[in-house]
């Protein structure tokens, strides 16, 4: 099981962390929500929790609670721009069905 960053988005988050000024990656999970079913939650992490399972990636750790872990398996987190609009991307292969909007999915 594994959860990864593109060098694109790992070299954003690290850019954040260092201007936070404190932080030890990205907690990257799912909660219920949206017409879908599912949608992704991002944080920084000040520390790692006891049951939280870290990743690295290119030199940043993403760090994934174990229920949302099946959710989010061989997920790839990338961030990029388009235009005017930039943000991440979630490369996740066990979506199924996702909104129109793309806030939320389905597994």
């Amino acid at each position: 099981m594994a959860v990864t960053l593109t060098k694109s988005a790992a070299d954003h988050i690290a850019k954040f962390l260092v201007k936070r000024g404190k932080g030890v990656g990205l907690r990257l999970g799912v909660r219920t929500s949206g017409c879908s079913g599912m949608a992704y939650k991002l944080e920084f992490a000040d520390e790692i929790g006891p049951d939280d399972m870290p990743f690295q990636s290119h030199g940043v750790t993403v760090l994934v609670d174990p229920k949302s872990l099946p959710y989010l398996d061989g997920t790839e987190l990338d961030y990029g721009r388009e235009g005017m609009n930039e943000g991440f991307r979630f490369n996740n292969p066990n979506i199924r069905d996702e909104c129109g909007c793309g806030e939320s999915f389905n597994v």
